[in-house]
């Protein structure tokens, strides 16, 4: 199996690679913009990592790998101008430093791109990769329409939250792995064994995405700790505490608070039922799961090595 080292090295010079045309440059520019701004590239790694593991040659992953990439950062523009968010990797947003519109239409166009480098798969593989990926980008869909749903309700549980983020977020983790190992050709038993990995580290990352915008550095995380309080999300934090203090949180929710005020009172909650470790622990619990699921898979040593490190970094990653 290729390093990881290569592996990210690889990705990081496929991304550079995408050439955009020089106009309309309010269209292209957001796209670049984006795309270059880094983030972890945790997708388009876990397809060259599964396709490498697995004997395959991972050059023959790049398109899918880029468009998995590219799906997930169009995800990403669309969603933070639901969510008014300011600030992404540390940098303005794109509807912030451009506008609504253009964070809207440069998605459209990443769209666009994410399916064109998924019909770019070998031919012998491109409509089964094709097929996965049209069926995971309506679950993200779905999981992002109940995730609009559930700011508007306040008898979410946690069983209907967790099903809301395999869908809004792990289920693309899964889809990479699985693309992954569609490019090798392995059987469907281990596919699918790479897709169940994706899907349980996926939301280890959701969980630690959840603490991290509470309790997080913000200078580290690159977002606004609290956004997800201020914006009356939810999140297993705020769910469980909704359960043993309904009407003390519901009280804070509603009065009339400076943010950073409400935030620190809502985390007060937080700390006072002792969620912040509980959830830890949940991630640490979903991390195992990740691991496991490859129990039954034939793998390299250094292939398990890379895949068990990743699952155990997601429980206390920084950002």
């Amino acid at each position: 199996m290729l390093s990881p080292d290569k592996i990210s090295d690889r990705v990081a010079e496929a991304v550079a690679s995408i050439s955009y045309p020089s106009q309309p440059a309010g269209l292209y520019e957001p796209i670049a913009y984006t795309l270059e701004s880094g983030g972890k590239r945790l997708r388009p790694q876990l397809t060259l990592a599964v396709c490498s593991a697995l004997g395959g040659d991972v050059e023959t992953a790049i398109n899918a790998a880029l468009g998995v990439e590219i799906f997930h950062n169009f995800t990403l523009l669309h969603d933070d101008v639901m969510d008014a968010a300011d600030m992404r990797r540390g940098r303005p947003t794109v509807h912030i430093r451009w506008n609504d519109n253009t964070a809207i239409l440069s998605g459209d166009a990443m769209l666009t791109m994410a399916t064109s480098y998924i019909a770019g798969t070998p031919a012998a593989v491109m409509p089964e990769v094709m097929a996965l990926f049209n069926r995971t980008a309506m679950e993200v869909y779905e999981g992002q329409q109940y995730d609009i749903d559930f700011e508007k309700r306040n008898d979410v549980t946690v069983a209907q939250y967790m099903e809301m983020i395999r869908l809004k977020t792990s289920v693309l983790l899964g889809c990479a792995c699985r693309m992954g190992a569609i490019v090798a050709e392995a059987d469907r038993d281990v596919a699918d064994a790479f897709y169940d990995y994706g899907v349980n580290l996926g939301l280890a990352f959701q969980l630690r995405d959840d603490w991290l915008d509470t309790y997080g550095d913000p200078l580290i995380f690159g977002k606004q700790i609290g956004g997800d309080i201020i914006n009356a999300k939810k999140t297993w934090l705020l769910i469980n505490a909704m359960a043993e203090c309904r009407t003390e949180l519901l009280d804070i929710l509603a009065e009339d608070l400076d943010p950073e005020e409400r935030v620190n009172q809502v985390r007060a909650v937080y700390d006072r039922l002792g969620l912040d470790g509980r959830c830890r622990s949940l991630i640490a619990e979903y991390a195992d799961k990740a691991i496991s699921s490859l129990d039954d898979v034939t793998l390299g040593g250094d292939a398990r090595d890379y895949f068990t490190s990743l699952a155990r970094r997601s429980v206390d990653r920084s950002y």
